[in-house]
């Protein structure tokens, strides 16, 4: 079948759009144990971008499990093939010129890897939002943690599934130490350059 698949060529190129958005496109990917701060900080970053006339759009764990993935399960198998779904998607909205930030606990280092090989190198940057797993069940924001201790939630990322943590993030943020907004401004600092056409 693969071999019947032909790409139309289209006239608008993602070089044009990037020139009519006056920015460049690329993912910020927030990976992190859950309850760490991801989307937390990735709502204020976007925020920070809108207010600077920047074309973006946020993937999230939940949004997304509700609609395109709600099929899979969280076995190691299905975990895999939800972050290579978001990756596809990431990619069609880098390729319309938006700045997509994405908040994922994406656990494995294979499959954040993956991610890089679908959207390129160059339209990567990965958000690492370090939180220990005692902090993040202290916070136990959705409640997940304490299901999981009494055994209604299996394969739970820091309790009965493992978190690989990135070993080379582009940055590491600590919401044990860093506060919110500091976070986003050190985040938004940092991509600045990246986002320029010049």
């Amino acid at each position: 079948m693969a071999k019947h698949i032909i790409p139309h060529s289209y006239k608008i190129s993602k070089e044009d759009r990037l020139e009519a958005n006056k920015h460049n496109a690329f993912l910020l990917w927030f990976t992190g144990l859950s309850g760490s701060g991801k989307s937390t900080i990735a709502n204020v970053v976007e925020q920070k971008l809108f207010e600077k006339g920047i074309n973006t759009y946020t993937l999230d764990g939940d949004n997304i499990r509700k609609g395109i993935n709600n099929d899979l399960s969280f076995s190691p198998e299905d975990r895999t093939e939800n972050i290579r779904r978001i990756a596809e998607v990431s990619n069609l909205m880098v390729e319309a010129g938006l700045v997509v930030l994405a908040a994922f606990v994406s656990p494995y280092k294979k499959d954040r890897e993956n991610i890089r090989t679908i959207v390129k190198d160059v339209n990567f940057v990965e958000v690492y939002i370090n939180a220990s797993v005692e902090e993040c069940e202290r916070r136990d924001v959705k409640g997940l943690y304490k299901k999981a201790r009494a055994g209604e939630i299996k394969n739970m990322t820091g309790i009965s599934a493992p978190y690989e943590a990135p070993e080379n993030p582009d940055i590491e943020i600590n919401t044990e130490t860093e506060s919110i907004e500091d976070a986003a401004k050190r985040i938004v600092d940092y991509i600045t350059p990246k986002l320029s056409r010049q």
